[in-house]
């Protein structure tokens, strides 16, 4: 089921689509080394397989598993003679990072004097895992994870194929169970055909030769249970909304198991980060700084090492939400400037406030009468900085929870300061 033209290859396009600059390359048969970064199964194969057959050139692939320095260089050699007047050469090596500094090295006379086209690719950064003298001779080209909608799709075109994939089995598979395949292959098409495949060849024709596909077939050959789930629908946002309770809750125990059911249920993971996120501003704001941190580190490292070991970062970010302090004080505060703003007249910016970067400004009097904090004792003034409709209005009303409490207490003092300066003025 490899896509053979460009058109039927899905995903990739910001690398792909219509006047993009790999597509323009590879239509104009004008490539250059390269390097395709990405995760498994999200096309780096067939677009290196894809460029030798779209283009005038002969491909020769190595498996950075199986191959020696003996081997490159004979393959080196004949691309040698051949670049004085035949194809071009186009040597494709798969797990780059796997080869050492030595076999890495063995490519960088053939690339720099033009004999070769090099595609390496690769799972892991090439900032670390390809040596520098060949990343410098390469473009990076990054490609993303496949959304469970395309996945989907190409499995439905798998079962439709007659010539090449699964259309003369008679299989009925519904798209549900499809949207499911593809939540498990967390972004691996490679890895939702083998399912398909599988579970397409375990289930038994009926009196009519049709192959049903069924929840109960996909437990036998995923060898787990499938969870009721309709990641659109209620069971969604009933769960979603069970995850934040507990952590708004402090129940950490309680949000290690919702987080880990919508998981295991085939939820996106990175939707569940972001959820974190929200979690981190809304119900912990500055009772604990460090939770937004610890939110954003946790989306990071998944997208840094993936599937299964970053589950682990989620789990540590959801019970780090759930035992810090809590406080919605920041959030209230944000809903009640926004009311403000939509409740009353936009003044202009106090005229001592604003900006004279030109004659012009500075005599229509911008900027006269600002009161510069560093120029004060305690780092403050009591100069007037919300419009005068809204003068005196206080939004932010921290709590007494965690570092929140620090925070009151500064505001507090802030406030003394300022109330002593205006009755001292």
């Amino acid at each position: 089921m490899r896509p053979r033209t460009l058109d039927e290859f899905i995903g990739q396009e910001k690398l792909l689509g219509p006047g993009k600059p790999l597509r323009v390359q590879i239509e104009n048969d004008d490539l250059s080394s390269m390097l395709l970064w990405g995760p498994p199964g999200c096309g780096k194969t067939t677009l290196a397989r894809m460029i030798a057959r779209l283009t005038s050139s002969e491909f020769v692939s190595f498996s950075a598993v199986l191959a020696g320095i003996k081997e490159i260089k004979e393959v080196m050699a004949n691309a040698e003679r051949k670049a004085r007047g035949g194809p071009r050469t186009i040597v494709f090596v798969d797990e780059v990072h796997r080869f050492n500094k030595a076999q890495q090295d063995a490519f960088l006379p053939y690339v720099e004097a033009g004999h070769i086209i090099f595609i390496g690719a690769t799972t892991e950064n090439p900032s670390f895992e390809v040596i520098s003298p060949l990343l410098s001779r390469t473009k990076v080209y990054i490609l993303e994870a496949l959304p469970t909608p395309l996945i989907a799709t190409l499995m439905r075109r798998a079962l439709n194929d007659k010539e090449r994939g699964l259309g003369n089995e008679n299989v009925e598979a519904s798209n549900e169970l499809l949207e499911r395949i593809a939540s498990y292959a967390a972004g691996d098409a490679r890895y939702a055909y083998n399912t398909l495949d599988l579970a397409v060849r375990a289930a038994v024709p009926d009196s009519d030769g049709v192959r049903h596909l069924t929840t109960e077939l996909l437990e036998e050959v995923l060898q787990r249970k499938l969870l009721r789930y309709d990641k659109a629908g209620d069971e969604h946002y009933q769960l979603i909304s069970a995850l934040h309770e507990s952590v708004r809750n402090s129940d950490p125990d309680a949000a290690l198991y919702w987080l880990a059911r919508m998981i295991e249920s085939g939820e996106d993971p990175l939707y569940l980060a972001r959820r974190m996120v929200r979690m981190a501003s809304e119900d912990i704001g500055l009772a604990e700084p460090g939770a937004l941190a610890v939110a954003i580190a946790a989306k990071e490292a998944f997208d840094f090492i993936g599937v299964p070991e970053g589950y682990l970062a989620l789990a540590q970010a959801a019970v780090y939400l759930s035992l810090a302090p809590k406080s919605n004080a920041l959030y209230t505060a944000y809903g009640d400037v926004l009311e403000d703003i939509r409740n009353t007249e936009p003044e202009p910016v106090p005229i001592h406030l604003r900006k004279a970067p030109t004659g012009l400004m500075k005599n229509l009097g911008f900027g006269k009468g600002v009161k510069h904090a560093h120029d004060y004792a305690d780092k403050m003034s009591d100069m007037q900085c919300l419009p005068d409709n809204l003068a005196g209005r206080s939004y932010y009303k921290p709590t007494d929870q965690g570092f929140e409490q620090r925070i009151r207490q500064r505001l507090e003092d802030i406030r003394k300061i300022k109330t002593k300066m205006r009755s001292e003025s």
